[in-house]
């Protein structure tokens, strides 16, 4: 009698000791600090484009135009244009980099670089506040003469 006590002691014990280490894991689902940072584009709307019949706009990130070649979106007043529309542009940051989306409008036939009308700026800093697997909405009304848009990015911790 005295030993299968002594054994079912010793259980409890094994039990609680192997609750505790379990306790002391981390939690399911936990995430570490991002080091790097997915940005891309969500979304542009058009509050008011400054020709009657549209403009044409595109995105210029590090140099390169989106969408590429001689294409471009038209918008209209009222208009959203996602990211999609324009092939995607997204970009890699670390914590202490950043990147630069141009909100440009050009003119066909040949629509090449266009005019700036203004742009957003993806930090670094904010992506060193972000864990893996988390986003930060970063988005910016973009004001000139008879033109309102407002450009939205998303970035997702690496």
């Amino acid at each position: 009698m005295r030993s299968h006590k002594l054994i079912l002691a010793l259980t409890l014990t094994a039990g609680l000791t192997v609750s505790a280490a379990v306790s002391s894991a981390s939690p399911a689902g936990a995430t570490s600090a991002a080091t790097t940072c997915r940005v891309e584009l969500n979304y542009v709307d058009a509050y008011d484009v400054e020709e009657n019949n549209g403009d044409e706009i595109r995105i210029d990130l590090a140099g390169y135009m989106y969408p590429s070649g001689n294409q471009y979106v038209a918008v209209n007043n009222g208009d959203r244009a996602y990211s999609g529309n324009f092939a995607n542009p997204t970009t890699t940051i670390g914590t202490t980099g950043s990147a630069l989306f141009s909100l440009r409008e050009v003119t066909p036939p040949t629509v090449g670089q266009g005019d700036e009308l203004g742009s957003v700026t993806a930090r670094g800093s904010t992506c060193a506040t972000l864990a893996t697997g988390q986003i930060a909405n970063i988005s910016k009304h973009i004001f000139g003469t008879g033109y309102w848009y407002y450009m939205s990015l998303v970035m997702t911790g690496l």
